[in-house]
């Protein structure tokens, strides 16, 4: 495999050119996220299966290049479990590539379960065993080793190689077109917008509060997270969950309270960051009751609740196996669950999972479609009209 190695304008500028011709390109990227709110861009690796190029991000200083090919129309940019990916695309250059195919999520389709690795799915398309050793490697440390440069475009190389094959077979199947509800979701920048009055939601106990309690929660959790974002550092080093639970919960009726939470690193915590948490409380204590926030009403399920949602499980298995994918590809025991207690919002119920799935589960709900038994066998049918 030649590998171009980019670390400046001039040099992104021409491989950019030389392969913009491209119908398709792979795309990956390698980051470091362990001290940072934001992944760090530690290098970006780019393929057409002829040429194979990584790009060092700390000797580039215009992406324009680069960016023009995110941005073609005529391209198709190939990526294995894209989100954090796009993520970095989004959060670094404000754009998210478009057309896009995440061999990840195709795989699903193709039988291969609903999260096959990337060395996974090289060994079923074209039998080759890739080497992991590196996964862990510092990408943040310079230069870059021959082996280290080889390992991260062996993830574009051969990507190019299994594309096709993947295309060839989903289009066999009748499949590309399931997808493009799903890539078109990957690339709306609203998925990668943190709701910061919502993010309450990922602390860890929120569900023990109530009421009030959960209002001041709301309030905390969302100046952490501003912070976290303005800093650039992770949430547990701006202050932790406990602690966050601790305030909320015990409501201290003044600064120096907070800082003696036990729960509370006050290394980390300063004066002014106390002075504002407990601004965040009191905001919080003159809400008035109707914008509080509230979890979502879900009563724990009856014996016969729990046989229907079990019925359900069954018929997803069915239609999951009718088309020869892993349940999970189409629902969770969750998002049944959810969806038993009222809520539609739910993959199941949108694109090619609803017409191939969600209808059928639906229509089983309401008494049009049912289970039977026979020759040893469960088999879905539908009432004859």
């Amino acid at each position: 495999m030649d590998i171009v190695y980019i670390d400046t304008n001039e040099a992104l500028a021409l491989s950019c050119d030389t392969i913009r011709l491209s119908k398709v390109i792979c795309i990956d990227t390698e980051f470091h996220r362990e001290t940072t709110y934001y992944p760090e861009l530690a290098l970006i690796q780019i393929s057409d299966g002829e040429n194979t190029c990584c790009i060092d991000p700390f000797g580039i200083t215009d992406f324009t290049p680069f960016l023009a090919l995110l941005n073609n129309p005529n391209v198709t940019k190939v990526l294995h479990a894209s989100q954090q990916d796009l993520e970095i695309f989004n959060q670094l250059f404000n754009t998210l590539p478009s057309p896009m195919f995440d061999t990840q999520i195709a795989a699903g389709l193709l039988g291969y379960g609903d999260q096959i690795g990337y060395a996974a799915l090289i060994k079923k398309e074209l039998d080759i065993d890739i080497d992991k050793s590196l996964s862990r490697t510092d990408w943040m440390q310079r230069p870059l080793s021959r082996e280290q440069l080889l390992y991260a475009a062996s993830d574009v190389y051969y990507l190019a190689k299994a594309y096709p094959k993947m295309i060839a077979q989903l289009d066999a199947l009748n499949r590309l077109e399931w997808l493009q509800g799903d890539f078109s979701a990957l690339c709306l920048p609203a998925k990668y917008k943190i709701d910061t009055q919502s993010i309450w939601k990922k602390v860890k106990g929120n569900q023990k509060l109530h009421g009030q309690k959960l209002a001041i929660l709301q309030g905390v959790a969302a100046w952490r997270e501003e912070m976290a974002q303005q800093r650039n550092r992770p949430r547990r080093r701006i202050i932790s969950d406990d602690a966050l639970i601790d305030i909320a919960r015990l409501k201290p009726d003044n600064v120096n309270k907070i800082r003696q939470l036990r729960s509370l690193n006050r290394k980390l915590l300063s004066q002014e960051d106390a002075e504002q948490l407990f601004q965040r409380m009191n905001n919080a204590l003159r809400l008035s009751q109707e914008f509080w926030p509230r979890h979502v009403k879900r009563h724990k399920l009856s014996m016969r609740e729990d046989a229907l949602l079990d019925a359900l499980t069954a018929l997803l298995k069915l239609k999951a196996d009718e088309h020869h994918i892993t349940p999970l590809n189409l629902a969770s025991r969750k998002q049944l669950e959810a969806l038993l207690q009222g809520e539609a919002d739910i993959p199941l119920m949108q694109g090619w999972r609803y017409v191939h799935a969600g209808q059928a589960l639906e229509e089983f709900l309401s008494g049009k479609r049912f289970l039977q038994v026979g020759s040893g066998e469960l088999h879905s049918l539908k009432e004859d009209k």
